[in-house]
């Protein structure tokens, strides 16, 4: 996103990962998306800064636009879950920022998510206060690559449960 505020900001990449019951990646998507100028140039100072330094902002101007990447995606889970009764679950790291984007910009991408979700960072706070322990990330704010991260991260907090109590 182009930064936090859902009124005023857009998002400016998307990208999604499917992955097995091991977490491990089956399918992938990633595009850049094409948004006005005086989004760009409406960013605060750590979104240029970051979306700076990985180029995102370089590419924008010739990412696909909002209305063709929401149908891409939708394509893009059609491929990937059977039928319109199977719904991703959306998952990562403080994704109810997320969620409020594609509800807003992207409703037809919203119907097709299921109404629950997988926040990583609820995790996150629980082994952070707790137990003192997360694990160690690169922080490229890539769409992409945050979502390997947040995938690494909860295999890292599914490891500590007892598998046994569990009964697996």
């Amino acid at each position: 996103m182009s930064g936090l505020n859902v009124d005023k900001e857009r998002i400016i990449e998307v990208a999604a990962i499917v992955t097995d019951e091991n977490w491990q990646e089956l399918a992938k998507y990633h595009q850049v998306v094409k948004q006005e100028q005086k989004y760009i140039d409406g960013m605060d100072d750590w979104n240029k800064e970051h979306h700076g330094k990985s180029g995102l902002i370089d590419k924008i101007p010739s990412g696909k636009i909002d209305s063709e990447v929401e149908s891409e995606l939708i394509q893009f889970i059609e491929k990937e879950f059977a039928g319109e009764e199977e719904k991703p679950i959306l998952a990562g790291n403080s994704i109810h920022q997320d969620r409020k984007f594609i509800d807003k910009y992207w409703p037809k991408l919203a119907d097709r998510l299921h109404y629950r979700m997988l926040d990583v960072s609820s995790w996150k706070v629980v082994f952070k206060e707790i137990y003192g322990k997360t694990p160690e990330k690169r922080n490229t704010h890539e769409a992409l690559e945050d979502i390997r991260e947040s995938i690494m991260e909860l295999k890292f907090y599914t490891n500590f449960l007892d598998k046994e109590k569990l009964g697996n």
